[in-house]
């Protein structure tokens, strides 16, 4: 029953990483394009139909979170306090600055424009910190409380994760763009791909050679993992040169996704660690009847969530132009 649980976490984090990672992505790649605020605007409502329906997925997986695994909610959020802080102002400026920049026709945008650029990259370093660090071992100490200064969550291989997950976002954002975007803006959308995707096959690589020499206790389903990571990035990169951006775009979903599934995986059913502390999903999970009350409530709320996502993508699968609704 807990597996079955965890699994369901696993989904809703996998689902949350696959469709707001191009949220952030566009938000990085706004000043790419041109100042005109005609395009910039038909470059953000191409996120418009999929925004707030994309975050859904974050607070679905963390809700989870809290009332099936709050033991392991607990010592997450607390050894890794400043990078949740430092996510939650970016989510939060970025959300924010995507909804009021064009709440006002008339007013000047240049500082909600900047927010949603620094919001973006702000959620990307910070997520890519904060799974970097859950990949290598938190700074905990053996009873599982926090340990060590706030330098300790900055450590070579966790900043590569941050600096690869603005590189992952940026590729996820700009194959969207690809996909979604008007049509004398996809060229600028797919060169600015190619340009990323030299980048996230560096990390992909350096990141597993170096989890090689440095993690232990790597099960099958991690190595499954990276080796799912590799495929959607070859996937994502078929994509791109053969001009099937559709495929390209389910490839670089698939792809973001991946770390989180490594995550989950890579040494289950221990799911934290560090120098000297493990805790598996068994002692992460709570007690049998929250997860009776939780079996009323999230079956059907993940396939309503399910049910919704596809509608939306069905509904909006075409590339905006002259008659779109701009919802930003």
């Amino acid at each position: 029953m807990v597996t079955i649980w965890w699994c369901v976490l696993g989904l809703l984090t996998c689902g949350y990483f696959a469709l707001a990672g191009y949220d952030y992505g566009v938000g990085m790649l706004l000043p790419a394009f041109e100042a005109d605020e005609r395009k910039r605007r038909q470059t953000l409502g191409a996120l418009g139909p999929f925004f707030l329906a994309n975050e859904v997925w974050l607070v679905a997986a963390v809700g989870l979170l809290f009332g099936a695994f709050p033991h392991l909610e607990g010592k997450v959020f607390a050894g890794a306090y400043v990078l949740v802080v430092t996510l939650l102002l970016g989510l939060v400026t970025f959300t924010a600055s995507m909804q009021l920049r064009s709440r006002r026709p008339d007013a000047p945008r240049g500082a909600w424009t900047a927010g949603i650029v620094g919001g973006a990259l702000v959620t990307a370093l910070s997520w890519g910190l904060f799974l970097g660090n859950l990949v290598v071992g938190l700074p905990l100490d053996a009873d599982g409380s926090p340990s060590g200064d706030v330098l300790a969550l900055f450590t070579p291989y966790a900043v590569l994760w941050g600096l690869g997950f603005v590189a992952l976002f940026c590729l996820q954002g700009a194959v969207f763009l690809a996909v979604r975007a008007p049509a004398e803006l996809t060229g600028r959308a797919v060169r600015l791909a190619r340009a990323f995707s030299g980048p996230v096959l560096a990390f992909l690589v350096i990141a597993t050679a170096w989890g090689f020499f440095a993690l232990d206790g790597v099960t099958a389903l991690g190595v499954g993992a990276v080796v799912l990571a590799f495929a959607a990035f070859a996937v994502t990169h078929f994509g791109l040169v053969a001009r099937r951006y559709r495929v390209s775009l389910v490839g670089a979903m698939v792809l973001a996704a991946c770390p989180a599934l490594l995550v989950g995986t890579l040494r289950f059913p221990t799911v934290l660690v560090s120098s000297g502390y493990a805790l598996t999903v068994d002692q992460a999970a709570t007690a049998s009847g929250t997860f009776s009350v939780l079996a009323w409530f999230a079956p059907p709320s993940v396939l309503v969530l399910l049910v919704v996502q596809w509608l939306t993508w069905r509904a909006h699968r075409r590339p905006v132009d002259q008659r779109s609704l701009l919802h930003f």
